[in-house]
């Protein structure tokens, strides 16, 4: 049997969900998906600074799943903005605290 997935703690949930490239139109724009954790781990580790120890107290989760949620958010924002294609922000396993 499956671990139940664990909630990670956001502050707030984004205001903007989607960034597109200049110039081409949504009908026929690719996209990747960042979780809202993974937003969340980017704005902690990246805009605030903290370390991933710290980071992670905050979202209630361990360092080293911190680590993975942002190891892939920077995977997904890079790709997005390499290949450019859209970047929709939604879903995963959050709660707002």
């Amino acid at each position: 049997m499956a671990r139940p997935p664990k909630w990670r703690k956001v502050d707030q949930e984004p205001t903007v969900t989607y960034f597109k490239p200049r110039g081409i139109p949504l009908r026929g724009l690719d996209e990747v998906v960042l979780t809202v954790e993974g937003l969340e781990a980017l704005r902690l580790s990246d805009m605030e600074g903290m370390d991933q120890d710290a980071a992670a107290v905050r979202m209630g989760i361990s360092r080293q799943t911190f680590g993975r949620i942002l190891a892939t958010a920077r995977k997904t924002v890079s790709t997005a903005i390499v290949k450019g294609i859209g970047l929709r922000i939604e879903g995963g396993n959050y709660i707002l605290g």
